[in-house]
């Protein structure tokens, strides 16, 4: 698909609307205090936001930003709908958002949600299945505690993927289900990388089977859903573009870490001035991060 102008009047993909869902088990928890229920609202936002996307993917125009990464009418209409029902839920917390830069960060706030609309907007633009919607979710100490993730389109033997891991809370749901983490090889196998990994390093070390999807926070979260993709090696990209991941691994029993060895910190720099991570991120058990960190060199 090229560039092409974005349309401001196409109500098929520049509005969406959430619609009240009863209360259930659908997600997976049973939202029986006012906590789970504010959740649940987020996850059902999240949800509606996902299935409109999919629905949209085949009518939207591909643009640019000023950074040169893609740019459709969902990102808009997606950030818009999640914003709006955020403000309701959550009023006291923080909202950082790949598409709108609010200006407005209380420090200490309970909440500090980091939305990406669409990550994998290239691929969602072409047609492709593997773009999520992600809600990362950090704590009064911009320490990641949870998320809600959906992929419309990728799963593990079904056509979608939504997990969701609540603040407070240190268990994952994956499509309605509580999930436990499959078992890797400590000396990896199969290996996501980033779609610009080969800028950064030299992949001949590892002799088994690479995959890339176009989505980081698909990468960082596929080794907990997936058992034979044992790790993930995600290169330079934004707090948007982790901090779901981030809420979900940290339940998982995975590390998720910088490729030095440091833990990835919500700093000002990150949040608020909207630089990117300071280098590559690693995601794997034990075993995988060792073999990765003493055979690969990372090119910093």
């Amino acid at each position: 698909m090229q560039e092409t102008n974005l349309s401001k009047d196409d109500v098929r993909i520049t509005k969406i609307v959430v619609n009240d869902e009863e209360y259930s088990d659908k997600y997976g928890f049973e939202p029986d205090t006012e906590e789970k229920k504010a959740f649940f609202k987020l996850c059902s936002t999240i949800y509606q936001c996902g299935q409109a996307a999919r629905e949209n993917q085949k009518f939207i125009h591909r643009s640019f930003k000023y950074d040169g990464s893609i740019l459709t009418e969902t990102d808009l209409a997606v950030s818009d709908a999640v914003l709006a029902q955020l403000r309701k839920l959550y009023p006291d917390c923080n909202i950082v958002t790949e598409e709108i830069d609010l200006h407005d960060f209380k420090e200490g706030a309970r909440f500090t949600f980091v939305l990406d609309p669409i990550d994998g907007t290239d691929a969602y633009s072409q047609g492709l299945p593997t773009w999520c919607v992600s809600c990362g979710i950090l704590d009064c100490h911009r320490k990641p505690c949870g998320a809600v993730v959906f992929a419309p389109r990728f799963g593990v033997g079904t056509q979608e993927l939504f997990c969701c891991s609540m603040p407070g809370d240190d268990k994952i749901y994956c499509n309605g289900k509580l999930h436990e983490t499959p078992k890797h090889y400590d000396e990896p196998k199969q290996m996501i990388i980033g779609s610009n990994t080969n800028n950064y390093m030299n992949m001949r070390p590892f002799k088994g089977k690479l995959r890339s999807f176009g989505s980081s926070i698909l990468h960082m979260i596929a080794p907990v859903f997936f058992s034979n993709l044992d790790c993930t090696i995600n290169p330079y990209c934004f707090a948007w573009d982790v901090a779901g991941a981030n809420g979900i691994v940290i339940k998982s029993g995975l590390d998720i870490m910088y490729c030095d060895g440091s833990e990835i910190e919500y700093d000002d720099d990150l949040l608020l001035k909207r630089h990117e991570v300071r280098t590559h991120i690693l995601v794997g058990n034990k075993g995988c991060i060792k073999w990765m960190r003493e055979n690969l060199n990372f090119g910093d």
